[in-house]
């Protein structure tokens, strides 16, 4: 059954002109990306919910450093898997646009370009003053924390979208432009989360053919024209190769 379905979407990316990809977490759970939960249950007993937020940042911004910075040495030992570097094959390729939820940065180092941040990055910082344009700092352990804008002093923040807080306006018409495609594929997302797992949605409203790849079909799945049932590093270079 994965066979056909292997091959019905690999016909599908043959003939598109435009095709778009959202990746989520599950994309990079085959390169040991830790989730929220370290191996001894809750960081330092908080919650994201508890640190993710202007809230807890205005409250006491050295505490959020320290979990970002611990995730973010987490994060630096991993590697890109066959799911990213597969994916990095289709950059530059016309119409293609890459749209992710993962603040991880392993696109990147698997070559992929031009990403569509929706969630934004870990590796990126902004003054919280807005005195600068963001900056990436790829620094593992943070010499300092909290972490000083280097212009004008005043804290700087992970660049990345915390509970609360809406989505860039640039990043949203970005991703709204990608919906008009010919193939959309929803990759190792859940689906869960708003306002992304709304894409796969419009873009079928949009004649999108909408495809879902994941280990376990999500709420999303009925709705779809195409559910394959695998890990992100599996199917991709499978059907990717078939594609041609």
């Amino acid at each position: 059954m994965l066979t056909s379905h292997f091959e019905q979407l690999a016909d599908r990316l043959r003939k598109a002109q435009r095709i778009t990809v959202l990746t989520g977490a599950g994309v990079s759970a085959a390169s040991g990306v830790p989730t929220f939960r370290g191996d001894g249950g809750l960081w330092k007993n908080y919650k994201a919910e508890d640190l993710a937020t202007p809230e807890a940042f205005n409250r006491d911004p050295r505490l959020v450093w320290e979990w970002y910075d611990w995730r973010r040495r987490l994060i630096s030992t991993c590697k890109p898997n066959a799911a990213h570097v597969t994916l990095a094959g289709l950059n530059g390729r016309p119409g293609f646009t890459l749209i992710t939820q993962n603040v991880d940065g392993l696109h990147e180092r698997a070559g992929s370009q031009d990403i569509v941040r929706f969630h934004g990055s870990i590796w990126q910082l902004r003054c919280v003053d807005g005195c600068c344009e963001p900056w990436d700092d790829l620094t593992v352990p943070l010499p300092e924390l909290p972490v000083k804008c280097p212009r004008c002093g005043a804290l700087a923040r992970p660049g990345v979208v915390w509970f609360g807080e809406s989505i860039d306006e640039g990043v949203l018409r970005r991703a709204t432009a990608s919906l008009e495609c010919d193939v959309f594929l929803s990759v190792g997302t859940s689906s869960l989360v708003y306002p992304a797992a709304g894409l796969v949605h419009a873009a079928k409203q949009h004649g999108a053919w909408a495809v879902e790849i994941n280990p376990a079909s999500t709420g999303a799945a009925a709705e779809l024209d195409l559910v394959i049932a695998a890990p992100a590093e599996e199917a991709l270079p499978k059907v990717m190769g078939m594609s041609g």
